[in-house]
């Protein structure tokens, strides 16, 4: 996480300020000793919360107001003005909320307030399962762990993960922690001690073999079963994998956990030229990320603009003149053939020495255990809109769900971390008996330098492009639209319009 803010801004909020500097529907950051409030006004109501971000410290004054939450400009991170609950992920941690005092035209902020210890009498008794089991360690995975413990349920939780890490925050992986820059107590999403704190039975290293639908049990490795009354299926996605010649050499590595990031970073030590094979998000990601290292980069992708298939032509183009000025040499239209103990031959015959490949071309979802339990599949684990598999009782969420999206009217597939701990969320709540649609907008950011690109709502085609503002000035917002209709925007620089979009897609599903 990022450090928090040492220097405080705006006014002594202890000392008052006039009611009339705060106009209806107005925002105001000041301080109340050593910390940051962020003071909003709505009607006759003055709400006061911490002023940054739980996520990654995210400047909530720079933030937008809907209704009676704020969203964070960084990352979208949704929280309540009335109670600092994290309504939405990626962030988890609730705001403080301190106490408000109006007297002569002025408003004053007195102090933190209690938090108050949510209850669980308005929920019925007959809908919470004895057993929950939820397979997969990661976004999803941990979202509904921690959504269930705070909806206060008190039964069982089983997560069993295959990884060898407690759930992080893999997004880091390919962005400040690959740099070098972020030490590794930044990625784990919580410490060791939260979960034997929150009596959730994490087995690490522990893999599911085969799901029982008709005894409700799921194998594990060796025969072991471990029974369930609610089932989370979070198994998330794998890399693809090479297939050439050279592709099981030891220099070769993909990213989607801790143990791959810990194996690049100590290869990238004594590195000094590295192949990435793939314009992807993750492949251009872990570009920048190791010439913060000084290494040589040479990305080598099939695409003719990076990143263009999700992005567009126009950005992606800027995307890799972004790129080559931090020194990155581009090789697209192209793919490896081979790859030997310390060159990379592309199939146009180019060779490029390489001490280290990184492939990110791609990943899979993993359904092999949906498909032998028989449940519904299609290039995904098929869900209704609350999250439900087509066997009763068995969940989805994350890389391997494909859902109703109410927004494109299509059923779609989404890679995004947000979007798995969103889905991971709203799973949690619906194994408690809720009846809840999921219908969260997707929404991703992507890091390139000092360049963050944010992505809002989901357009696997579309037949237009609008462009607003200076790509090149790192100033923009880009509409991509369908047969009239806005599916998603990209933006870079332009967060409050980013927010704007998702809340507006939004209120056009619930009109729907």
């Amino acid at each position: 996480m990022a450090a928090e803010p040492t220097s405080m801004v705006g006014p002594d909020l202890a000392e008052g300020i006039r009611l009339a500097d705060l106009p209806d529907g107005s925002k105001l950051v000041g301080h109340c000793g050593d910390a940051q409030v962020l003071l909003v006004r709505r009607g006759a109501e003055i709400f006061a919360v911490d002023a940054h971000c739980t996520h990654y410290n995210g400047p909530l004054g720079e933030g937008l107001v809907a209704g009676d939450t704020v969203r964070c400009p960084w990352h979208h991170a949704c929280f309540s003005l009335r109670t600092g609950e994290a309504l939405r992920a990626p962030a988890f941690t609730p705001l403080a909320c301190w106490r408000v005092e109006e007297r002569d035209g002025y408003i004053f902020v007195l102090g933190k307030r209690k938090r108050a210890e949510p209850t669980t009498s308005e929920r019925p008794v007959e809908a919470t399962p004895e057993k929950i089991v939820i397979v997969g360690g990661g976004a999803a995975a941990f979202a509904a762990a921690e959504m269930l413990r705070r909806e206060q349920y008190r039964g069982s939780i089983v997560m069993l993960s295959d990884d060898e890490a407690a759930p992080v925050d893999r997004p880091n992986l390919s962005k400040d922690y690959l740099a070098g820059k972020a030490p590794e107590s930044w990625v784990p999403l919580r410490g060791e001690s939260y979960y034997s704190k929150n009596q959730i039975d994490l087995r690490l290293r522990t893999q599911a073999v085969r799901i029982e639908p008709q005894t409700r049990e799921v194998v594990l490795t060796g025969g072991v079963s471990v029974p369930y009354d609610r089932l989370l299926l979070a198994t998330g996605a794998e890399p693809v994998r090479l297939t050439i010649p050279g592709a099981d050499q030891p220099h070769v590595h993909t990213l989607r956990s801790l143990v791959d990031c810990r194996a690049i970073i100590e290869k990238a030590a004594m590195a000094r030229r590295v192949v990435v094979l793939g314009a992807s998000f993750i492949g251009l990601e872990v570009a920048a990320a190791l010439r913060a290292r000084g290494i040589e980069v040479h990305v080598v992708a099939p695409d003719k603009h990076p990143m263009g298939r999700v992005l567009g032509p126009q950005l992606g183009d800027f995307i890799r003149t972004l790129h080559e000025k931090n020194g990155v040499i581009f090789h697209l239209e192209e793919t490896a053939s081979s790859i030997s103990e310390s060159e990379v031959k592309l199939r146009g015959g180019d060779i490029l020495v390489a001490d280290l490949v990184v492939a990110g071309i791609g990943v899979q979802p993993r359904t092999r255990l949906a498909e032998t339990a028989g449940l519904a599949t299609e290039r995904g684990v098929v869900v209704n809109g609350f999250l439900e598999t087509s066997e009763p009782e068995i969940f989805a969420a994350g890389d391997i769900a494909r859902w109703p999206d109410p927004h494109s009217g299509e059923s779609v597939r989404v890679e995004h971390w947000v979007v798995a701990e969103r889905q991971g969320q709203t799973a949690a709540v619906n194994m408690l008996g809720r009846r809840e649609k999921f219908d969260a907008v997707p929404f991703f950011w992507s890091q390139h330098y000092d360049v963050r690109i944010n992505y809002v709502g989901h357009a696997e085609r579309w037949d237009e492009v609008m462009v607003e503002g200076d790509i090149t000035g790192r100033d923009c917002l880009l509409r991509f639209k369908r047969d009239g209709r806005v599916l998603a925007a990209a933006s870079i620089s332009r967060d409050i319009e980013n927010l704007m979009i998702e809340v507006a897609m939004e209120h056009e599903m619930v009109s729907c």
